[in-house]
């Protein structure tokens, strides 16, 4: 399915959830998949805006929709309905030319602090993968992955399922933010995660987009297959306790020709991008 859908050149995905819940009102400290339940509307209005901007593949509002992670806003009761209907409310918005891929997020959990197990992670993205498919996704994204043993096992979890995966680390650590939070570099994520049952790596978060373009090149050289990159609206600054990022988008797109001649075939924003930053990458692609 991936395959064939760059044979045509690169694939612009979505931008940022999280920030565009906050401006509908998502208060500090809410877990925003909750609201995939109480606040449906809103969640399918900004899979809609980035459909409508020119994404053609959109997530799913479940990023932190594992029970682990969920357990810690009292909601890993709700697991599996969050996640059927964080995956129904992508596909209404979606219609039929736009793919859904379920997005999975780390635990919370550190596996080098005895925190949790391989296995317990794994049962929880396990479950969290099963719910999304019968909710109906194409594939699914492990994304914001600093651990690399987390995400390994989130890759082997919705490998499970028979759909595609595309597995994403975080890479804004080191001299040359080059590195994840443990200090691992693109050319040892690569390959690692190709054996967990990935189909496609990436990078997400973290940093600007021109941080990733090297980033990228990396990566496709690690891995010798197309690359997802969805970087940040530059770094993040903090005013009043919230972050806030200047970095516009045309100062996005303006980098698309060199993250694709990196390698990059799906390209899309994180943290602070907007349906806008969709827009221009859309617009600059032609």
């Amino acid at each position: 399915m991936l395959g064939d859908l760059v044979k045509n050149g690169p694939v612009i995905t979505d931008g940022a959830w999280g920030t565009e819940f906050q401006a509908l009102g998502l208060e500090y400290g809410q877990c925003p998949d909750a609201w995939n339940l109480t606040s449906p509307g809103r969640v399918e209005k900004v899979a809609r805006s980035y459909v409508k901007a020119g994404s053609r593949i959109i997530l799913t509002n479940t990023f932190r929709s594992n029970r682990i992670a969920l357990d810690g806003y009292g909601l890993s009761a709700q697991c599996v309905s969050l996640n059927r209907h964080g995956a129904a409310l992508s596909r209404q918005a979606a219609g039929e030319d736009v793919l859904v891929f379920g997005s999975i997020g780390p635990s919370g959990k550190m596996l080098v602090a005895g925190e949790t197990t391989g296995d317990e992670l794994y049962a929880s993205f396990a479950e969290q993968a099963e719910a999304l498919a019968s909710g109906g996704v194409h594939g699914f994204v492990v994304e914001t992955m600093s651990d690399l043993g987390e995400a390994v096992q989130a890759v082997k979890a919705a490998r499970g399922t028979g759909l595609p995966v595309i597995a994403c680390m975080v890479f804004d650590s080191g001299r040359n933010k080059d590195r994840t939070m443990m200090g691992v570099t693109p050319e040892q994520c690569g390959p690692a995660l190709l054996e967990a049952g990935a189909d496609f790596v990436g990078a997400n978060c973290g940093v600007g987009i021109e941080a990733y373009i090297p980033v990228c090149a990396r990566l496709a050289a690690a891995s010798g297959r197309p690359v997802w990159i969805k970087a940040n609206a530059g770094l993040p600054e903090l005013q009043n306790g919230v972050a806030v990022y200047r970095g516009g988008p045309d100062h996005f797109s303006s980098h698309l020709t060199a993250l694709v001649d990196a390698g990059a075939k799906f390209i899309g924003g994180c943290c602070g991008t907007t349906p806008a930053f969709i827009t221009a990458l859309r617009d600059r692609l032609g």
